[in-house]
């Protein structure tokens, strides 16, 4: 993940580091070593954890043992990373439940140190040896790490920095496997809902990747999970919140337009409350939301194997809908494939018949 400073505040974070380097001769002229550095930063986040009058100096030196670790992790802009020494930094992460204890720490780490605990987190999480990915390995070992990065979005002050090392987690498909098969993924649909802007759009953004990443594992976990997962889901499309209501649309209108959804399109569209929720939606007075529901609506139409409640509802509002459609968004114009749609649409609900019974 790379930082990105503006540069009245990458030169406050150069003399921060120029100074700590003054005060730290241990990390630039005797370089400690990797186990060194761990001991250091368990010992003080044990003192941060207490929380007594100590906390200044022991935040300091957490401070100082994340830049040295970072420093072995990203090297520096003169020197590649030792092998060796990400080799055993990553190992004494393992064995000593570092890893684990940085994020039941992190909101008692500094701003600066946050945005470091994160880059390390990715950064080991990235570590390859040949086809193996080790961090991966003790993550599917210890699950409740991925589980404490998604609490992560009860609490403000850590919460977007658990958004980025979860998304990075979900980039591999046996750590998305894991969360979409627990019981805690149904509390994405809390957090997408949470009243502060930032951390409800960045749940989304995680929820988002989960449902989309790994294609063949979200199909069969959402073909198992249909109900659960859909009556939740149900709620998004209703809820107060506009970003949420239109991001949830305009996901799902992704979903079911995946082929390798199909199956799970197929079921979506043969649900007639389905199709009065959309068509409701085509009625919003939001154009975005208006927009993202025709493009939902257009698969119960399109589709060539509509169920018997779906053509009723169809043929009950069938000059309403053409009408409707006539008129809907006209100012559209530069967008030609929306026009051709909206006419196939039209052509569609026109040519509908009842069916003998």
């Amino acid at each position: 993940m790379q930082e990105h400073y503006t540069k009245g505040e990458s030169h406050s974070i150069l003399h921060e580091e120029i100074s700590i380097n003054e005060k730290m001769p241990l990390f630039s002229k005797s370089h400690k070593n990797p186990a060194e550095i761990v001991k250091i930063l368990r010992d003080n986040l044990a003192i941060l954890e207490k929380q007594d009058k100590k906390t200044d100096k022991a935040s300091e030196e957490v401070s100082k043992s994340l830049q040295a670790m970072k420093e072995i992790l990203c090297g520096t802009s003169d020197k590649e990373p030792p092998v060796e020494a990400v080799a055993q930094l990553s190992q004494e992460l393992y064995n000593t439940g570092l890893l684990v204890t940085l994020i039941a720490d992190l909101q008692l780490i500094d701003f600066e140190g946050k945005k470091d605990v994160t880059q390390i987190f990715n950064n080991i999480l990235r570590r390859q040896i040949g086809t193996r990915i080790p961090t991966v390995e003790y993550i599917s070992a210890h699950p409740h790490i991925l589980f404490m990065l998604l609490k992560g979005y009860e609490v403000p002050q850590i919460a977007l920095r658990c958004g980025i090392m979860l998304r990075e987690c979900i980039r591999h498909e046996p750590l998305a496997k894991i969360i979409l098969f627990s019981n805690q993924f149904q509390d994405f649909f809390k957090y997408v809902e949470l009243s502060t802007f930032d951390i409800a759009s960045d749940a989304f953004a995680t929820f988002k990747d989960l449902l989309t990443r790994h294609k063949v594992l979200v199909a069969d976990f959402l073909e198992q999970n249909y109900d659960t997962i859909f009556e939740d889901y149900e709620k998004l499309l209703q809820s107060e919140n506009y970003v949420t209501k239109r991001q949830s649309l305009k996901l799902l209108g992704e979903l079911i337009l995946d082929r390798h959804n199909f199956a799970i399109m197929t079921k979506y569209i043969s649900k007639p409350e389905n199709l009065k929720l959309t068509m409701n939606l085509l009625r919003d007075k939001s154009p975005n939301i208006q927009f993202e529901a025709f493009h939902v609506f257009k698969v119960f139409v399109a589709s060539p194997h509509k169920t018997q409640p779906i053509v009723e509802i169809l043929l009950k509002n069938q000059p309403k809908l053409i009408e409707f459609l006539s008129n809907f968004q006209k100012e559209r114009t530069d967008d030609e494939q929306f026009t051709d749609e909206k006419n196939y649409l039209i052509k569609q609900i026109r040519d509908l018949k009842k069916v003998a019974p």
